[in-house]
């Protein structure tokens, strides 16, 4: 048997779902199963375009739960170029300022590459570039309260800030793009990384998938 080369193709996986669904703790969960030098996670959240160029006050009015928000541009780039094995310089994206940093991360291909977002199946050749796409279906009112805690202890908002966001954009967004997407996943996974079984049928199709191709056909013995 003939281990697969680092040069061939790398397997993209994309999870979306509603904000709080659990989306980061499913790719986790996937990481910790295979290991850190198999699986690397890209975050759609620090592809956010840079709105240094306004005022503070017209980066608070902008939509950020809306498609156009994002540099899908260069998310699919970088993605590709990780695909191709090789090592990009990842966004960072402050929620404070709503502003690209100049600082980058760098980060190293992996044989799976997952990037996780509420709108990664809404983008038409975003999705088309993945391999696999789950989608993290899990009860509004769930997804409300972690949203809520995490914005309160994250990034510094006002219980009544995160409310109006929610109810004005957030909620209205998922029902127009987020929602809708559902139909191109591959999996819907109900309940996040809550859900052990069907996170193991996951890490077993993707170990699957991996030993295929890593094996060259006509030479295993």
């Amino acid at each position: 048997m003939v281990r697969w080369d680092s040069a061939m193709e790398r397997m993209l996986m994309g999870i979306a779902g509603g904000t709080g669904s659990g989306k980061t703790t499913v790719a986790k969960a996937i990481r910790r199963q295979l290991s850190e030098e198999e699986v690397v996670i890209i975050s759609h959240d620090m592809y956010y375009c840079d709105n240094s160029h306004l005022s503070m006050d017209e980066r608070e009015r902008i939509n950020y739960d809306h498609p156009d928000a994002l540099d899908n541009d260069l998310l699919i780039k970088q993605l590709k170029e990780l695909r191709g094995g090789k090592t990009i310089p990842r966004p960072i994206y402050s929620f404070t300022s709503h502003t690209r940093l100049n600082e980058t991360v760098p980060i190293k291909p992996a044989d799976v590459i997952i990037v996780e977002g509420i709108l990664v199946l809404a983008h038409p050749e975003l999705r088309n570039i993945l391999d696999i796409k789950i989608y993290v279906d899990t009860d509004p009112d769930v997804r409300f309260i972690r949203r809520l805690t995490r914005d309160i202890k994250e990034r510094g908002r006002s219980v009544q800030s995160v409310i109006d966001q929610y109810l004005n954009i957030v909620r209205l967004m998922h029902m127009e793009f987020v929602e809708p997407s559902k139909r191109y996943a591959d999996i819907i996974l109900p309940e996040g990384g809550f859900n052990k079984v069907a996170v193991d049928l996951i890490i077993t199709k993707i170990r699957s998938i991996l030993n295929e191709n890593r094996t060259i056909p006509g030479d295993e013995h």
